[in-house]
């Protein structure tokens, strides 16, 4: 199995050039069984990275491209008259796919970026008054450009604290950025990517992620670490206990994809600032002083004495 991890891995990174700590981002939020926001700048490979993903698993997949007159009904599904009968016919939304793309997120409503909270907290979907389960495995993957401010709609924290991790893509590198334009000028044609893991496989990862060994020790010091964050005076809101899940859940994936069955102090210093930069909330003073979040967050991790590397 872990020769598919490897595949999917290098079937991402033939297409997302020079970030190969992203894709592996994108598969530790799949193999701990969460939902993924994607933050960054157009044109960078948000939404190339989320359909890459899709394309590598042999899951069904839907789109929802938001704007701001997409309805709740448009996400979780809606019905109409038979023209013929007269009945009621239900229509499944998107989010009735294995993999679903929430392309600019914060571009539609409140009302509509509401009707996935449901979706992202309990695998669950309700519409015209009739409850549903989601197809399993199941994975939100958002995407969200955050220096538009026309026509867009901020997250509120309720809902950025429903996904697992968030993650930045960055402009690539001069040399990455100078392979990709060779190979586009030179009329190269994109990888075809084909699908390296089924549903059931993919279940079976997520298994074995949710298997991998966490010591009191590790447990500990996610503890501390985001109890930390709720004592920090650069920030008004520290990470919630749902943040101390997701911690040790991201913590166990990114073990898995080291190929080991327990977790290490690195592994969770790896996946920190992708799982609780997006739950904090910074302070108006640390903003006048030029703090950012990833700074105060980075103060509260080196508070935390990292406990020894050993085997449970």
């Amino acid at each position: 199995m872990n020769e598919k991890l490897n595949l999917l891995l290098k079937q991402l990174t033939s297409v997302i050039y020079g970030k190969e700590r992203e894709c592996r981002l994108t598969v530790c939020a799949l193999l701990a069984g969460g939902d993924l926001l994607i933050e960054d700048v157009p044109g960078v490979g948000k939404t190339t990275l989320a359909v890459a993903l899709a394309k590598s698993l042999d899951l069904s997949f839907g789109r929802i491209q938001f704007t701001p007159d997409t309805l709740p009904g448009d996400v979780t599904g809606y019905s109409t008259i038979d023209m013929r009968t007269g009945a009621l016919q239900f229509h499944e939304g998107p989010v009735m796919h294995n993999i679903v793309l929430a392309d600019e997120i914060n571009r539609t409503s409140p009302k509509t970026q509401a009707s996935l909270l449901e979706v992202m907290a309990e695998r669950q979907v309700t519409a015209e008054g009739r409850t549903m389960a989601l197809p399993q495995p199941f994975m939100v993957i958002a995407t969200e450009n955050p220096i538009e401010f026309a026509g867009t709609y901020q997250l509120p924290e309720a809902q950025l604290d429903r996904f697992l991790m968030r993650i930045s893509m960055g402009y690539p590198a001069e040399a990455d950025e100078i392979d990709m334009l060779r190979q586009r000028l030179d009329g190269a044609e994109r990888p075809t990517l084909a699908s390296v893991l089924t549903g059931p496989e993919v279940l079976e990862l997520q298994q074995a992620a949710a298997a991998v060994r966490v010591s009191d020790k590790i447990m500990s010091y996610i503890v501390r670490i985001v109890a930390e964050t709720r004592r920090s005076k650069s920030l008004t809101l520290g990470a919630s206990p749902r943040a101390t899940i997701a911690l040790a859940r991201c913590a166990r994936a990114w073990a898995l994809l080291a190929g080991r069955d327990y977790v290490t102090p690195q592994d969770v210093q790896d996946v920190i600032p992708s799982v609780l930069t997006h739950r904090l909330v910074l302070s108006l003073e640390a903003g006048m002083n030029s703090v950012t979040v990833a700074d105060a967050l980075h103060e509260c991790v080196t508070r935390v004495a990292v406990p020894p590397v050993f085997r449970p």
